[in-house]
């Protein structure tokens, strides 16, 4: 048995490479690194693709003795990295873009090196009092009172799954109740809250979908109609889910109407914030999401609104209390764990046990760039987007759709007295867009017209790469143009 063991120990003592080894992969790594980042204000912002030869990839080997480091980087590097959406880029203007910010990037190699385990204080303090200082900020810089609390999720989706959990239990809501159970919405709500109800069992609940404005914002008069004509229907009206930012549009709803009626009623009130609650630490964002202080439960995504890495979500609720009813436990293995530490561990007030240690990645640009830096980015991605909306009502056939509350902007090229041409048009710019590669936007549907959208979130999108989106649209329309002739 000591032989095989001896024999065993030698090989496993590979996963514990040396001093050398692990330099050496360092560098490759680094190496990598810093010429992707060097390479990112020339590289494509999209990258055509074959499936075919993208799908090789599952046909990579996995072998018995592994190969050299500089075989799996290259592999890596030239295979799995550069098909399809380059999000580092600046002139990723789809979606709600991430900025991936470098910094973050040390300190999720820090977090996965230390291998600290977040999910309950006795097991790392140092790690969940991180995350509860990092919670704590974010309570105050959304004006939440001393009895609220949070974690850091891996997104938002996940975010607005423990909210509306919370907000179930909170409401007392069973199984018998959910078809008469009403959550009122608007065409602009993100689609994983509707998910999330599913998840939660919840499918069957009725969603009433609230009037918008002519800015794509829910409709306060129309949402008290709705909620009185519901209890006088007898159903039971239960949860009202805002958006401060929508992803298609931009939207924010209007907080401070929606709150009194969410209080008249006895209604939980929900914001998701997720691409735009950051914008609170700008001046314009805290008049534009005032009222936001007063709701129940928000959710805001790091990895959007402070540029994080993409994985970094957060849940904050006005009275901690309510998180913790729904993801109560009792496990005699845990036993160990039970300490007065003064806060919440992670585990007690969310679905995940094992948790990454994902508050690094937030802490370290916060500490070492300070907040003013976030503050300069996100007021620059506001006037940027005010210029492009600006510059786009300037050219020939384009309409733009309302002027952006945030960072979204929506238009359309309008050649043809044909709306379904111009559908088509758009179609087929976009089309071009993506074989092109230099700028990337996405597209997204108003009112049954089909329309591009540019959302500027990047960190690394300033004023050049806005002009370099309006040249490359002006480019590719006007080579449209021709081929029509």
């Amino acid at each position: 048995m000591e032989k095989r063991l001896a024999q065993l120990e030698k090989q496993s003592r590979e996963l514990d490479p040396s001093l050398h080894e692990r330099e050496a992969l360092q560098t490759l790594a680094l190496q990598y690194s810093n010429d992707f980042l060097d390479q990112q204000p020339d590289a494509p912002a999209y990258t055509s693709f074959n499936k075919t030869d993208v799908n090789k990839l599952l046909d990579d080997a996995i072998s018995e003795t592994g190969v050299l480091p500089d075989e799996a980087i290259r592999v890596f590097r030239d295979q799995v990295v550069p098909p399809g959406l380059n999000l580092t880029s600046g002139r990723h203007f789809g979606y709600i873009p991430g900025g991936g910010l470098s910094v973050s990037a040390v300190g999720d190699y820090l977090a996965a090196i230390t291998n600290r385990y977040a999910g309950v204080y006795s097991s790392s303090p140092g790690a969940v009092a991180l995350e509860t200082r990092l919670v704590r900020w974010l309570a105050e810089l959304f004006g939440f009172p001393e009895s609220s609390g949070g974690y850091l999720s891996s997104g938002g989706s996940h975010a607005n799954l423990t909210a509306i959990v919370t907000a179930r239990d909170h409401a007392k809501l069973k199984a018998a109740h959910y078809s008469k159970a009403v959550v009122y919405i608007t065409g602009q709500t993100h689609h994983c809250v509707a998910r999330a109800l599913n998840i939660a069992g919840m499918a069957e609940c009725v969603k009433r979908y609230i009037p918008m404005d002519e800015q794509f914002r829910m409709m306060p008069d129309k949402l008290d109609e709705a909620i009185a004509g519901d209890q006088n229907e007898g159903l039971m009206p239960w949860l009202i889910v805002a958006s401060a930012g929508s992803t298609d549009t931009g939207a924010v709803d209007p907080l401070s109407e929606i709150s009194a009626i969410s209080k008249k009623y006895g209604l939980w009130f929900h914001v998701d914030a997720a691409y735009g609650g950051f914008f609170m630490l700008t001046e314009q964002g805290k008049k534009l999401l005032s009222g936001i202080e007063e709701c129940h439960s928000l959710v805001a995504d790091p990895h959007k609104g402070l540029f994080l890495p993409y994985g970094t979500g957060v849940l904050l609720v006005r009275d901690v209390e309510t998180l913790a009813w729904p993801h109560r436990f009792e496990a005699s293995y845990m036993n160990d764990t039970r300490i007065d530490s003064g806060m919440y561990s992670p585990a007690e007030i969310s679905p995940e046990l094992s948790k990454h240690f994902r508050a690094v990645r937030m802490w370290l640009p916060l500490k070492i760039h300070g907040v003013a830096a976030f503050r300069a980015a996100l007021e620059e991605k506001l006037l940027l987007a005010e210029y492009l909306w600006d510059r786009l009502n300037e050219l020939n056939d384009i309409i733009t759709g309302p002027k952006p509350q945030l960072s979204v902007v929506l238009f359309r090229w309008a050649a043809d007295k044909d709306e379904t041409v111009n559908d088509n048009l758009n179609k087929t710019l976009h089309k071009r867009i993506l074989e092109d590669g230099r700028v990337f936007f996405s597209t997204t549907e108003i009112d049954g017209r089909f329309f591009l959208r540019a959302a500027i979130l990047s960190s690394r999108t300033h004023l050049k790469e806005v002009e370099q989106l309006l040249s490359v649209l002006k480019e590719l329309i006007g080579n449209i143009n021709t081929e029509r002739t």
